[in-house]
């Protein structure tokens, strides 16, 4: 006697399509551009909002079909060193609760050149092993007369700089960092020297050291280090 089937749950693309769809009856309704990006296969597109293909002035199923090819086409690969790291780490550190908020330049059909977007993007969907599938990213375009939209490549070079040279920060002791805040200020050695009540000989000893800890070959070196680790 043939046993009946046993009986099984939609499948796992079934159930993509069914969060797509959940997240879609609304996303038109956000003030920013939704989109899902899938994990299996890479990190490619599985859904935009209308207001994001019409931004980049293409349907979606021309940017499903780009694949990675999408990241090349639309966006700044310089702002990808900062950002595609923390969205991998987000889905390596596999938390559902986190947000990662990054800015990134789009090129879109009103802009041939680039346009500051910040995003936030978030774990939506599992696969059947628990491990992170789906993601979700709101982007917003920043007003180009805004003033924050001219700090954003400051911002981004000041982290990308501190992030590589964290580990020759933390070589510094406390009053190294005092010295090297009051050498960033433009303060002399001896103006130094008083005002962290200790003699010059002591003060030129840090410089030294700072040069030395730091691989520093200039005022403007060691300057990049007190801006990127709120020095001054």
């Amino acid at each position: 006697m043939t046993k009946p089937p046993i009986p099984t749950g939609p499948s796992l693309e079934h159930r993509i399509q069914l969060k797509i769809a959940e997240i879609a009856a609304v996303a038109d309704n956000l003030p920013g551009v939704v989109i899902i990006h899938n994990h299996q296969n890479g990190m490619v597109v599985e859904y935009m909002s209308r207001r994001g293909v019409e931004y980049l002035g293409v349907t979606l199923e021309e940017v499903k079909r780009l694949g990675t090819e999408y990241y090349t086409k639309f966006f700044n690969p310089d702002d990808a060193k900062d950002y595609i790291p923390k969205i991998m780490g987000l889905v390596k550190r596999n938390s559902d609760e986190e947000l990662v908020t990054f800015f990134q330049q789009v090129r879109t059909i009103e802009n041939p050149g680039w346009t500051w977007y910040v995003s936030t993007i978030k774990i939506l969907m599992r696969d059947d092993a628990g491990l992170p599938l789906l993601t979700i990213t709101m982007a917003f375009p920043i007003d180009p007369l805004h003033h924050v939209t001219a700090k954003v490549p400051r911002l981004l070079e000041e982290n990308n700089f501190l992030r590589n040279n964290l580990h020759r920060f933390r070589l510094l002791s406390k009053r190294e960092q005092e010295v090297l805040r009051q050498w960033a200020l433009g303060k002399s050695a001896s103006e130094t020297a008083d005002i962290l009540f200790i003699s010059i000989t002591t003060v030129e000893t840090h410089r030294r050291n700072l040069k030395h800890k730091l691989q520093a070959n200039s005022s403007f070196d060691l300057a990049q280090y007190a801006r990127a680790f709120d020095l001054i």
